[in-house]
């Protein structure tokens, strides 16, 4: 088996990711803390240091929708609405709102909110908001059914948002990181640097961006609401599952998210620490692009689900921190199908699909992973277990930013990725995924196309009643588990590890977990 690795020029990866390495925000010395040790540091009870895979790529809601970003961005702005730990809608920049007919909704906005630059929050923000938003390649499938010609301010502190057409998920989008509020004088003063300049109305506010290694936020003393409970949380980085387990072991951080499976029994024998575990939204893929040959024929794409053990692979790898997924929706996610079976562990049946579709011989791919092991020794067993069916499948290992634009332009044949139904909605989950309309960064990254999978998409978006959506749903998992745009791979836990001087962190499904009700003793 071969395994490469592709380095893409760092020139390329900075301007992708961050418009320039050397601007403002990048600080060379770190100011004060590069001259205490990381001990030290975790004894100042004004400092959280929470370690993450990656850099984010963007502090701009607008630029980004991946996971890292978002957790940053979470601290850093608000949205009118919020989902608390259950999915529920609950109140957040708008105090409450009324549903005026089926596409408009009015809202109340709270008063006396400022901005992290001093300004006081209004309705011309929102609408700003909202209609770039829209424009946004990367997150405007999110917000693209509100009308920009129906977003009526009536006065300051209140809003009308109307729909193309009735839209039942509305207000779960408006919840969305994508709904996060801008002030039109930041996002203009900072222009194509705004990403490293966010200004939101959150409890914390930006501070410092140490390119490839942290992020630090600092408490905002003018928040409208209950205070951030730290002084400082610092966003450190650090992609391999390894060493962020060592740096948590050994006392660098007060939280470690995503704890590898494998050290989950590490930590728990610690009596300083506590793992925490809980269900997510999270759902874990390996995606076919199914416009390129030979997967553009159901046939192979369905033998290779037969053809691999998820059930030994989630064993092996996951160590019981995950189940193995029937289709494309977790079981957090509501109208997920519940009636779907995985693929079997089936050589003799994929053989014979690989026949029919004319490749009794097999044939050669590649399988594209970002460079995390546990994605590599995924990647790994899947290519020893293709071998039985004559598939030889070389593994590279792509850099992230790198990664995400490549998947997003098809440029690969087979690919691992995970997806959060972040507001817990289908739509969410499935319209971004599966609809024809959304290939490339909008989440589609399979190519996949169904015209009646886009049908009931689109039915189940502008119907009210929730028993009719939900058979909508359930209608188009069913397809899409027979058409196997992906290999259905597994739901997995949240699994953070949390020194217990860490008090009032509690985990989301989404994995966005909001850190100002966080405090140390």
């Amino acid at each position: 088996m071969k395994i490469v690795v592709k380095r893409i020029a760092i020139m390329l990866i900075f301007t992708m990711a961050f418009i320039g390495f050397a601007s403002p925000f990048t600080h060379a010395d770190n100011s004060s803390t590069c001259q205490l040790t990381n001990e030290a540091i975790l004894r100042q009870q004004d400092a959280l240091h929470v370690g993450q895979g990656y850099d984010a790529r963007s502090l701009d809601p607008h630029a980004a929708n991946d996971t890292v970003s978002s957790r940053v961005i979470k601290q850093i702005y608000e949205t009118l609405v919020n989902q608390n730990d259950n999915i529920e809608i609950e109140p957040g920049l708008a105090e409450s709102w009324t549903r005026i007919d089926d596409v408009t909704i009015e809202f109340k906005l709270k008063k006396g909110v400022k901005f992290h630059n001093g300004e006081e929050f209004t309705s011309n923000d929102v609408k700003f908001t909202l209609l770039r938003g829209i424009e946004s390649p990367s997150v405007g499938h999110v917000l693209w059914e509100i009308d920009p010609n129906k977003i009526k301010i009536v006065d300051d502190y209140t809003i009308q948002i109307a729909t193309k057409e009735p839209d039942s998920s509305i207000l779960a989008n408006l919840a969305h990181a994508a709904g996060s509020m801008l002030n039109e004088k930041a996002v203009t003063e900072a222009g194509d640097d705004y990403g490293q300049n966010p200004v939101g109305t959150g409890a914390f506010k930006f501070d410092i961006w140490n390119i490839e290694d942290s992020i630090e936020l600092v408490k905002f003393n003018d928040y409208h609401d209950e205070p951030a409970k730290v002084e400082r949380v610092v966003f450190k980085n650090i992609p391999e599952d390894t060493d962020r387990f060592d740096e948590f072991k050994n006392g660098k951080l007060h939280i470690a998210y995503d704890i590898s499976p494998d050290d989950i029994q590490k930590l728990e024998d610690k009596d300083e620490v506590t793992v925490q575990r809980s269900q997510s939204l999270s759902a874990t893929y390996i995606g076919f692009n199914t416009q390129k040959e030979p997967y553009n024929d159901i046939r192979v794409r369905q033998a290779i689900n037969y053809a691999v053990d998820m059930d030994m692979i989630v064993e092996t790898v996951m160590k019981g921190a995950a189940q193995v997924a029937s289709g494309p929706l977790g079981p957090s996610v509501w109208a997920y199908n519940d009636s779907l079976e995985p693929y079997e562990y089936n050589v003799k049946k994929a053989k014979q699909l690989m026949k029919e579709a004319g490749y009794p011989n097999g044939l050669k791919t590649s399988i594209w992973v970002n460079d995390n092991q546990q994605r590599i020794n995924i990647a790994t067993i899947v290519v020893e277990q293709l071998k039985e069916i004559g598939i030889e499948a070389e593994i590279e290992v792509v850099e992230w930013g790198v990664y995400l634009d490549g998947t997003a332009d098809g440029k690969h044949d087979i690919f691992l990725l995970g997806w959060v139904t972040v507001n817990g909605d289908p739509h969410y989950g499935l319209y971004s995924q599966f609809h024809s309309s959304q290939f490339g960064y909008l989440g589609n990254r399979t190519l996949y196309s169904n015209k009646k999978v886009d049908e009931l998409l689109d039915k189940g978006k502008s119907e009210a009643d929730p028993e009719i959506r939900k058979k909508y749903y359930l209608e188009v998992q069913e397809i899409i588990r027979e058409e196997a745009p992906w290999i259905f791979s597994w739901t997995i836990d949240n699994i953070n590890g949390v020194r217990n001087n860490v008090k009032g962190f509690s985990q989301h499904p989404s994995g966005y977990h909001q850190l100002s009700g966080v405090y140390l003793e």
